[in-house]
């Protein structure tokens, strides 16, 4: 039995991933990218540097341990590019009114914005855990709401990097959907 021919092998084209982007992109433009995931020239620098990065796992323990190294003067300023957390929209304004004084009392405490991940907060829960979070750190001295801002500026600098990294595969994804003739 005679064959006839065969086609040739059909090969996928290569579709970078958003750790690739990152991976290559110029060195200021990861810097500025990782600037809005944590607000320290320093930890965006560190990481910018030790590119490329095998897997996104590898990325986030390289941010994790470079914010686990702040310094305290990066401390500050990584503190100094937040704000107060966004209210779900429905948010009533007594919440807000009551939101906006307990961080004005944290503000007058220990001089920066507070900070905190929610992340894993279900939006219904928003402006409870942020009051209760206000009100709680509230009681800690100094040194310990250091160490408590510096752990939820490394929960917030991982939550984005793992959005910035989602977000462009979700762009690539939806991109390469709507391309004619797939």
């Amino acid at each position: 039995m005679t064959r006839g021919p065969t086609l040739p092998a059909h090969h996928l084209p290569y579709l970078p991933t958003p750790l690739d982007a990152f991976n290559t992109a110029p060195a200021d433009e990861a810097r500025a990218l990782l600037l809005h995931c944590l607000h320290s020239v320093r930890w965006s620098d560190r990481i910018a540097a030790h590119r490329p990065y095998p897997d996104p796992e590898a990325l986030l323990a390289a941010a994790d341990e470079a914010a686990y190294d702040l310094a305290p003067a990066d401390l500050a300023e990584a503190l100094a590019g937040e704000s107060m957390p966004e209210l779900p929209e429905d948010t009533y304004s007594a919440a807000h009114m009551a939101l906006g004084a307990a961080h004005a009392a944290y503000e007058a405490r220990f001089g920066h914005a507070f900070v905190i991940y929610l992340g894993d907060v279900p939006h219904a829960e928003t402006i409870d855990r942020i009051l209760e979070a206000i009100r709680s750190r509230l009681t800690n001295d100094r040194e310990e709401e250091r160490v408590t801002a510096a752990e939820e500026l490394r929960r917030l600098a991982r939550g984005r990097l793992l959005r910035l990294l989602d977000g462009a595969r979700d762009r690539a994804a939806s991109h390469n959907a709507s391309a004619p003739g797939r």
